[in-house]
């Protein structure tokens, strides 16, 4: 396993947090869920930016053995939009800010970019659901770009859940 150590906070630093190794993916997504996730938590009181200026949620994605709360835990709340929803995006409640999203039953957590300390975070590598876009900006051509969830992202995910069962 990589030594590299990334470290994200939440606005005050009250949340400490620490992602091991290499992302498993770098992407933006333009769902539904994430726009509407992402509108709902800026509205907290005193909350900062979560989605790009373009509406597009910006995560680095992580194996769960690799992700870790060091400091702040306490302070953590999850939101759903829905009761029934498998996803939770977590909040630092000292300063509503938005630290990471969780999909149940997966074996990842994706870490909003915009809380990493690190300003040489890897390139975004795709963006995604981009049919639900409703920016009048062109589309940035930093990576490339889905209309859905691509094949490419669900091999991502199927690899690392089978290196964390071998142990890698």
């Amino acid at each position: 396993m990589s030594a590299l150590l990334r470290t994200l906070r939440c606005r005050c630093g009250s949340v400490l947090c620490e992602a091991e190794g290499a992302p498993i993916l770098t992407a933006v997504c333009y769902c539904a869920d994430c726009q509407a996730g992402g509108r709902r938590l800026e509205a907290l009181t005193g909350a900062g930016d979560v989605l790009e200026s373009d509406g597009g949620a910006s995560y680095l994605t992580y194996r769960d053995d690799r992700f870790r709360v060091i400091r702040g835990a306490e302070v953590l709340q999850g939101h759903k939009l829905r009761d029934t929803a498998p996803t939770q995006r977590f909040v630092a409640t000292c300063c509503n800010s938005a630290i990471y999203l969780k999909f149940r039953p997966g074996h990842w957590v994706s870490l909003f970019r915009n809380r990493f300390d690190d300003a040489d975070l890897p390139a975004i590598e795709m963006r995604t659901n981009i049919r639900h876009r409703a920016a009048d900006t062109p589309l940035p051509g930093d990576a490339p770009a889905y209309r859905r969830f691509p094949p490419r992202l669900f091999l991502r995910l199927i690899r690392a859940r089978l290196e964390m069962a071998l142990g890698r």
